[in-house]
């Protein structure tokens, strides 16, 4: 379970840009909830998985893990329970090392490094089989290097190589953003398919509202660094994209646009 218990966060604060993202801000996910997170730009989205991740410091508050505190762990420190997978297909894999280097610095997440070889060959029928449940074609370009891949196969490596490890959380920082439409409905897919199989809780931040709507088991939508929406269960399925978007025209007009 994760808690985040009186956040409060000020970007640039004593100085004419201060600008307060979240103040009192209160969020509980329970264990093997496959949240989808939607809102305007600048609601709070991508500065509450930074939060979550380490990625930047909180002024106040505190942040649970399993009833265990870790707002002043580092980001390095978090990422070893937790996994993320970016916008940008880039940031999720080294391009200038094979599948099989980046697979294998994947498998030694939280674990010592020490003065070894950086690639463990006898577990590459283990990575075979792996990259064969993505069903993209990657098991048998374990030699090929990752910056010679696609977009959206470089993304499913992520999402494989951030789940390789034992983690409590999946963040996907709207990880089908910079992808075609075909290849972002496979990585979906696959998404749901890997948080499913491996019962992984999980924070999506997305703006295809259709995804928000059909993936997952509960939907938040934020709005100046507030929940605006909380629905689950029954409540979420009957959700749908129409009445979403009427509330992002409401929020339009209250903003004058």
């Amino acid at each position: 379970m994760l808690e985040l218990y009186g956040i409060q966060k000020y970007y640039n604060p004593g100085t004419v840009n201060e600008m307060c993202m979240f103040s009192d801000f209160n969020l509980v996910i329970p264990e093997k909830q496959f949240i989808s997170i939607i809102g305007s730009n600048g609601s709070g989205k991508t500065s509450l998985l930074n939060i979550i991740c380490g990625s930047i410091p909180i002024d106040e508050g505190k942040i649970l893990l399993d009833g265990v505190n870790i707002s002043k762990w580092e980001e390095f420190q978090r990422h070893r329970k937790i996994g993320r997978v970016f916008q940008n297909p880039a940031l999720g894999s080294c391009p200038h090392l094979t599948i099989l280097e980046n697979m294998s610095l994947a498998d030694n997440k939280g674990k010592a490094y020490n003065l070894r070889y950086g690639t463990n060959r006898k577990r590459l029928q283990d990575y075979r089989e792996l990259l064969f449940q993505l069903r993209i074609g990657l098991e048998d370009k374990l030699d090929v290097k990752v910056g010679n891949l696609s977009g959206g196969q470089r993304q499913a490596l992520s999402i494989l190589m951030s789940t390789m490890t034992p983690i409590e959380f999946l963040i996907l920082d709207e990880h089908t953003a910079a992808l075609d439409p075909n290849t972002a409905e496979t990585i979906m897919q696959l998404t749901d398919r890997i948080i499913k199989e491996k019962q992984i809780t999980a924070i999506m931040v997305t703006h295809n509202l259709r995804y928000a709507v059909e993936y997952g088991n509960r939907l938040l939508m934020m709005h100046q660094g507030h929940i605006i929406i909380d629905k689950s269960g029954a409540e979420k399925e009957a959700v749908t994209v129409e009445s979403l978007v009427g509330k992002f025209s409401e929020i339009s007009i209250e903003l004058g646009n």
